[in-house]
């Protein structure tokens, strides 16, 4: 197996033609063709399945690249320290649930790495999105929570993706409303309390179970409920409607401003939240720095 050969499957891979990724490589296609079968023979993996519209990778495939990328990543990072450092372009990416503190984070190792060039990725996803980044290698780290409730199913599915979770903190379930809300100044609220008003969830698509929701009380029978897919939407329902959601309290007032407040919710329930990693990979300096920088934005 050579560099070379990673570089034209990942490069198929990304335009969906070999004659694409042969003209942006600048080499034959035969060139390519050839490599791409050498390494399958060599590796007896799969990669990718050809079509008349071109080449689509497989699903043995995907699994190939996470790794291969991660070859690429890490060859790039040696030739940067070792060859051209001033050249060198970071490469980092986290998914996660839709957590201030994590985009806090993702701020501050930005600020710390500050480069003329970089190349960093952000995605606040579905749970089950979040999981198949990291297992595929997409995102290095991935953020999530764990609960009684969906423990024991988000778990399977980790081991079965050679995931492990490592606990960040333990929160007590709050309730996010816009600052005038007519509960905002409880010192804390029940679900009857909150039962007038409309709850807002995250919503999860194909895998809309309560075991992937990002709220701990998404079983519950509720008159008025709304999902959503992004946190900007979220919040402006919020304070349109005076709704709220279930989460763990943490907030960034930096990010977020000073109209959505966290107000402690009665429950017999808890949030482990955690980071997400593939089993066996080591953390990139990039990672390293981003979970002393979560850290350092969630309760002590």
């Amino acid at each position: 197996m050579k560099l070379q050969q990673l570089v034209y499957v990942t490069k198929v891979a990304e335009c969906g033609s070999i004659t694409e990724a042969a003209r942006r490589l600048y080499v034959s296609q035969p060139s390519i063709t050839s490599a791409i079968h050498d390494l399958e023979q060599e590796m007896n993996v799969h990669i990718f399945d050809r079509t008349n519209k071109g080449v689509v990778v497989s699903e043995e495939g995907e699994t190939f690249l996470g790794y291969a990328r991660q070859v690429l990543e890490q060859t790039e990072l040696l030739e940067g320290k070792y060859k051209n450092p001033a050249q060198r372009v970071p490469h980092f990416s986290v998914s996660c649930q839709h957590y201030s503190f994590a985009v806090n984070a993702f701020v501050d190792v930005i600020r710390e790495f500050d480069a003329a060039r970089y190349d960093f990725t952000l995605r606040e996803e579905q749970t089950h999105e979040i999981i198949e980044d990291v297992a595929h290698m997409k995102s290095e780290l991935g953020v999530l929570y764990l609960s009684a409730r969906n423990r024991e199913v988000i778990g399977k599915m980790l081991v079965a993706n050679e995931l492990a979770f490592e606990p960040l903190f333990r929160a007590e379930p709050h309730v996010f409303v816009c600052s005038s809300h007519p509960l905002a100044s409880r010192a804390s609220v029940t679900l009857d309390d909150m039962a007038d008003y409309p709850f807002l969830s995250y919503e999860q698509g194909s895998f809309n179970s309560f075991y992937y929701s990002e709220e701990l009380t998404s079983t519950l029978d509720r008159n008025k409920n709304i999902r959503v897919r992004d946190r900007a939407t979220l919040f402006n329902l919020l304070i349109g409607l005076n709704g709220y959601t279930v989460c763990s309290g943490v907030i960034s007032a930096e990010l977020n401003g000073a109209s959505i407040i966290s107000v402690p919710l009665d429950i017999d329930e808890y949030m482990e939240v955690g980071l997400v990693t593939r089993k066996g990979t080591q953390r990139s300096v990039y990672g390293a720095a981003y979970v002393e920088a979560i850290r350092r934005h969630i309760p002590q």
